[in-house]
């Protein structure tokens, strides 16, 4: 019966087996791609360099690393894409709450399978951008050696 009503219920607009072959793909080219906080800083600030947080506008606006532009993650479109990143080949950094403590307001924590860090690298090596980092380690905001802005 559940079976039948899954062969019934069809979606041209969506792709599940596509999306964990293309996740499975990204798991492991990312497993090159996270970086320290250290080579975080120093790539922010090289030329052609974005930093992308991909949380809600609202956390983004209480706290975000500076020089982070927003792109929520449920706002990732071909479209905004194109618009926002228009260079595949653009150099992009990521971060997400479960890489910071001390700042449950405007990091709450996620579960670690539900991590904001994989879906938008996902996504990102999902739309053809191949150039991303992550940082890797989670860090107390207190003690950061990045900025952070509200």
């Amino acid at each position: 019966m559940i079976l039948a009503l899954f062969l019934a219920i069809q979606n041209p607009a969506i792709d599940m087996d596509g999306y964990l072959r293309v996740a499975r793909e990204a798991a492991i080219y990312r497993q090159a791609r996270r970086v320290s906080e250290a080579e975080f800083i120093r790539m922010s600030a090289e030329p052609g360099t974005i930093i992308l947080d991909a949380r809600s506008r609202t956390m983004y606006e209480m706290l975000h690393v500076r020089g982070a532009i927003n792109l929520s993650f449920p706002d990732i479109t071909i479209d905004s894409l194109r618009e926002t990143i228009p260079d595949r080949d653009t150099r992009i950094l990521i971060y997400c709450n479960n890489n910071f403590l001390n700042s449950p307001e405007a990091f709450p924590s996620k579960l670690l399978t539900a991590a904001l860090n994989l879906s938008t690298f996902i996504a990102l090596y999902n739309y053809g951008y191949r150039n991303i980092y992550e940082l890797g380690p989670q860090i107390d905001i207190h003690a950061s050696k990045l900025t952070f802005d509200p």
